[in-house]
């Protein structure tokens, strides 16, 4: 399969450290990589890290954004794949599908498992369906009324959540103490989400106040077989953005551990994933038990402390399952992946704009 790869193109439909990181995941499988970037990102690192760049038009974050505009640099290029990143399009079925009526590989799960998991109201569905706990809540925030309606249902003194659907990066989110704060909460979510990932739709949770972030990686080759790469710890948050990542979890017992792993497994053998997805969990300290929250259904930042624990290059797995080869054909099984190999921490610097 590497054979064939070499022979083929990947656009890289994304900028920034996570471009250079498929870039040079495509320089060791033989691949051509192809970068874009608006006029005003012509001198980004991602452009020079690629085997070939062109321009698309538009400035800023919204060019990327553009659905046909990255399809015409695909296919101006000659690019048979197209690897979306994080953030951008990665969560977009209406892109997956695009590039499936235009011929073209989309790396990532299939627009149905997009469409079940992808968008988060949808997967709290899917997790309900399968038994796997979730964070009591509404899937479809239509309207101011019914976000008061389920806020005034809560115990006194219990805060929510309004998060966007569609996305990630702890962009669309906001935490709401009164009623008074629940429409401006609601519109900064839609307007935030809406930017980022050109979807305004926005659910609501209870907040658990005193938690444990816990995510378990996945692998799936969309023919039947999923497996899961341990877990990783990101409690240590600031503004909804993920400071410290830790593989695996030092703190979360093996219990509760093994469940969640479990679960994880579920959600994605259900819709048949095919490639790289992130189970998140909260562990609720004052309880003791836990609660599914969301999935990435795509590489994620952290994906590097995983990749140091187990010493599996999960970019080049993610490009090789979702260009047709089985986890049995690359010698991934529950049994043949190891166990993690002592603790790896990332650690983040976000920018920030202070206000006065």
């Amino acid at each position: 399969m590497i054979g064939a790869l070499a022979e083929q193109k990947l656009l890289i439909a994304n900028r920034g450290e996570i471009s250079i990181r498929i870039a040079r995941a495509c320089a060791e499988l033989g691949l051509t990589s192809v970068a874009i970037y608006p006029d005003d990102d012509a001198t980004g690192r991602h452009v020079v890290g690629a085997s070939e760049a062109v321009e698309i038009p538009g400035r800023g974050p919204a060019a990327y954004l553009d659905i046909e505009a990255v399809l015409a640099a695909a296919r101006s290029t000659g690019c048979s794949m197209i690897h979306p990143g994080y953030g951008f399009l990665s969560e977009s079925a209406a892109f997956a599908t695009r590039c499936a009526e235009e011929g073209i590989l989309f790396i990532g799960p299939d627009p149905d498992a997009l469409t079940a998991l992808g968008d988060k109201a949808r997967a709290r569905t899917v997790a309900k369906r399968l038994g796997v706990p979730v964070v009591e809540g509404l899937e479809e925030l239509t309207s101011n009324e019914k976000a008061l309606t389920f806020f005034e249902a809560q115990p006194a003194g219990t805060a929510v959540m309004v998060k966007a659907a569609a996305g990630g990066g702890g962009r669309g989110i906001r935490i709401v103490r009164s009623a008074d704060e629940l429409p401006a909460a609601i519109e900064s979510c839609r307007n935030e989400a809406r930017a980022a990932f050109g979807d305004d739709a926005l659910y609501m949770e209870r907040m658990i106040e005193r938690a444990r972030h816990v995510e378990v990686q996945v692998l799936g080759d969309g023919q039947g077989g999923v497996v899961h790469l341990w877990n990783r710890e990101c409690t240590l948050q600031r503004r909804n953005q993920k400071l410290i990542e830790i593989a695996p979890s030092p703190w979360v017992e093996d219990a509760l551990r093994d469940a969640m792993l479990a679960d994880a497994i579920a959600l994605a053998a259900d819709v048949g994933y095919r490639g790289l997805a992130t189970m998140e969990f909260l562990v609720d300290i004052d309880r003791g038990d836990y609660a599914f929250i969301e999935v990435n259904p795509r590489v994620q930042v952290e994906h590097t402390v995983t990749e140091e624990v187990t010493g599996i290059d999960l970019v080049a797995i993610q490009i090789r399952l979702c260009a047709g080869e089985t986890l049995a054909e690359l010698g991934l099984s529950q049994e043949t992946i190891p166990a993690p190999a002592g603790f790896a921490v990332q650690a983040r610097v976000n920018a920030e704009i202070m206000e006065a």
